[in-house]
């Protein structure tokens, strides 16, 4: 099969990333976190000053660095906005019966990490994201999938669902202790809008900023001093996160995407940062390989008949 072929022998060095946003250990958390909303990034590789990968300081590190802050400014008194203040509203939404290459085709052309799946009621079912359309191609690959529909691949986990009246705090700890990066909020049954990591952690930012004014202005209240103190992204990267290295192939990587939460794969060799493999560099390079091609019938085509099927149609 020559897509197999093609995908065995792509390597991570062919569609990796090479110009990144790097940090250091000491740099400073809110300058950082402001750093990667800015970038518009999910997290940024850790590095020494030689170039010798350390970690990766992601959003989720961003949040356990920030969530003291926000515990803090509520018992402060300062707002505490609710999902319905901050969700997104105007979503890219899918039906279940969306083939599943026209699905990443969909989130690809977005350049969205994933869209809410809803039948014609607006009731939401699912989700169906980059990693649920790793599960596309590993299936592509070992059953030589022709194509299928998005119900078949959704994530419909409920620990996923928020709604509407939750706080951001409520949010924060959600996004803690589940791997999603989207959390679905609804007004009963029906999808009223999403929130990201990216949407609690700018407000997270800013109820941190916030807290530093009113620190200035509240020298007495030690728990308040605290939480608005200066630190430094070393305690807090992910000093575990996952790697691989230039010739991985890209099945490997895939099934490594598979396997854990991660968004992106920072790439090591000899224990020095040389780029950076994201689920959506994987998607693009493997995409255009596995998608079923149309058939184009003419006079020099042979078209071969099914398992105890008759005379092919075109030499009829």
């Amino acid at each position: 099969m020559k897509g197999l072929s093609m995908f065995a022998v792509k390597s991570a060095a062919d569609f990796m990333r090479k110009k990144l946003i790097t940090l250091a250990p000491e740099s400073d958390v809110i300058e950082s976190v402001a750093k990667l909303l800015k970038g518009n990034i999910s997290g940024a590789p850790v590095v020494d000053p030689d170039g010798n990968f350390l970690g990766v300081f992601s959003e989720k590190c961003c949040m356990n660095a920030l969530v003291e802050a926000v515990q803090v400014a509520e018992e402060a008194g300062l707002h505490l906005v609710r999902v319905r203040e901050f969700m997104t509203k105007s979503l890219v939404t899918l039906t279940p019966e969306v083939d599943v290459f026209e699905a990443i085709d969909h989130i690809l052309k977005r350049h969205i990490s994933g869209a809410p799946v809803v039948d014609d009621q607006g009731r939401f079912l699912g989700i169906f994201s980059e990693k649920t359309a790793m599960q596309v191609l590993v299936s592509a690959l070992h059953d030589h999938l022709p194509g299928t529909h998005v119900r078949s691949y959704m994530n419909t986990d409920t620990k996923r669902i928020i709604d509407e009246e939750d706080t951001l705090y409520e949010v924060a700890h959600r996004f803690q202790d589940t791997p999603y990066r989207r959390l679905p909020a609804l007004k009963g049954e029906k999808l009223a809008g999403q929130v990201s990591r990216r949407d609690v952690l700018r407000a997270e930012h800013r109820l941190a900023l916030d807290l530093a004014t009113v620190a200035k202005k509240t020298k007495g209240n030690d728990r308040i001093q605290s939480a608005a103190a200066a630190k430094q992204v070393g305690p807090y990267m992910d000093c575990d996160a996952m790697t691989t290295r230039p010739e991985t192939d890209m099945l490997s990587i895939a099934q490594l995407f598979l396997r854990s939460p991660y968004r992106r794969l920072p790439v090591i060799d000899q224990g020095k940062l040389v780029g950076q493999v994201s689920r959506r560099d994987l998607l693009e390079a493997a995409a255009e390989i596995l998608r079923p091609k149309p058939r184009k019938r003419g006079p020099d085509t042979l078209y071969l008949s099914g398992i105890g099927g008759g005379v092919p149609e075109s030499i009829k």
